[in-house]
């Protein structure tokens, strides 16, 4: 069973979680056991699992990934989107999370993000429930 998410980011860096939208899916899929692929079709976005407690989590991933990766490095890539490209790299297209009793097993303090790093554009994620 596939499922697809439309998402808006609005800021060039944005973290958005998306661990309710995936939870309200899997409700709505009726699988109890299984596993949970969530992936993402865009060369310039990626996704991950991290804290959802704390928003200076958040702000700190995005300061880090603009402190290390910045747009402009002389970057050779003719759209000028190369450090969004190099920040999806690092952080995948795709994280797999255990369902177990119709619930994702995350962690106390886990959530799923998706990480634009190009925007704020409009984008897909599919999630797969196995």
């Amino acid at each position: 069973m596939i499922f697809e998410i439309s998402i808006k980011s609005k800021y060039q860096s944005d973290f958005i979680d998306i661990t309710s939208r995936i939870q309200k899916m899997l409700a709505d899929s009726n699988v109890l056991s299984g596993v949970c692929v969530i992936y993402v079709p865009h060369t310039t976005a990626g996704i991950t699992i991290n804290e959802n407690a704390d928003p200076d989590v958040v702000s700190d991933m995005v300061e880090y990934f603009n402190q290390n990766v910045p747009w402009n490095n002389n970057y050779k890539h003719m759209e000028g989107n190369s450090a969004a490209h190099i920040k999806a790299s690092i952080l995948g297209s795709s994280v797999t999370v255990i369902i177990d009793n119709g619930k994702l097993k995350l962690g106390t303090w886990q959530g799923i993000y998706f990480a634009e790093f190009d925007g704020p554009r409009s984008r897909k994620i599919f999630v797969k429930v196995v």
